[in-house]
C-alpha cells in the first residue's frame, strides 16, 4: 500500500473517531424527544420535536414555569415508563392549592396565559416536599400530571432535562425561556 492511501485512511479514522467522541459527548448534554399526546397544548402540540437540555438542573433546582421532561414510572403498553412533558408549577417548600379552577402558589393566584383555558380541574391543598416539584400540563382538562396519584410529586432526581428548543414542526422552530 503506498503512502498516500495510507494517509488517506488514517486521515478518515481519525475523522470518525472525532465524530464518535463529540457525539457521545453531545449526548451526555442534551437529547431528543418527541411529544405524545395533547397534555400541553396550546404551547406544545402532538409530533412536536424537542430538544431536551440535560445539564441544568445538575447545578440547580427546575423554576417555576420550566417545561420539564420526567421519569413518570407509569407503564406504556411496550412495557417501557413513560416520560412526561410538563410545565413546573410548585418547586420545594411551595404551598400548592387548587380550588375553584385557579392554582395558587403560596397563596398568589398563578397568573397562566400559556393554559388552554382559564379553568384547573381538582382540589389540591399540599406543600411540596423537598426534593420534588409539583407538575401540570397545560391543557388542564387532558393532562395525567402531578394532581394525580398515579404521577404525583416528581422527584427531581426523575426529571431528565429542561425542553430548550423546538425543531419540528419548522414554522414553530424556537428557543424557551
Amino acid at each position: 500500500m503506498n503512502e498516500k492511501v495510507k494517509s488517506e485512511i488514517l486521515e478518515w479514522v481519525k475523522t470518525i473517531g472525532i465524530a464518535c467522541i463529540l457525539a457521545f459527548f453531545i449526548t451526555l448534554f442534551i437529547r431528543p424527544t418527541l411529544v405524545k399526546g395533547y397534555s400541553m397544548y396550546p404551547t406544545l402540540e402532538e409530533n412536536d420535536y424537542l430538544i431536551i437540555n440535560k445539564i441544568p438542573y445538575t447545578m440547580h433546582e427546575p423554576k417555576r414555569g420550566d417545561i420539564v421532561i420526567f421519569k413518570s414510572h407509569l407503564v406504556q403498553e411496550n412495557g417501557k415508563e413513560k416520560d412526561l412533558v410538563k410545565r413546573a408549577i410548585g418547586l420545594p417548600g411551595d404551598k400548592i392549592k387548587v380550588m375553584n379552577g385557579k392554582v395558587y402558589v403560596n397563596d398568589v393566584e398563578l397568573k397562566e396565559d400559556y393554559i388552554n383555558g382559564d379553568y384547573t380541574d381538582g382540589m389540591i391543598d399540599s406543600v411540596v416536599p423537598e426534593g420534588h416539584i409539583f407538575a401540570m400540563g397545560d391543557n388542564r382538562p387532558n393532562s395525567l400530571d402531578s394532581r394525580d396519584p398515579r404521577v404525583g410529586f416528581v422527584d427531581e432526581d426523575e426529571i431528565i432535562g429542561r425542553a430548550f428548543i423546538r425543531l419540528y414542526p419548522f414554522n414553530k422552530i424556537g428557543l424557551f425561556k
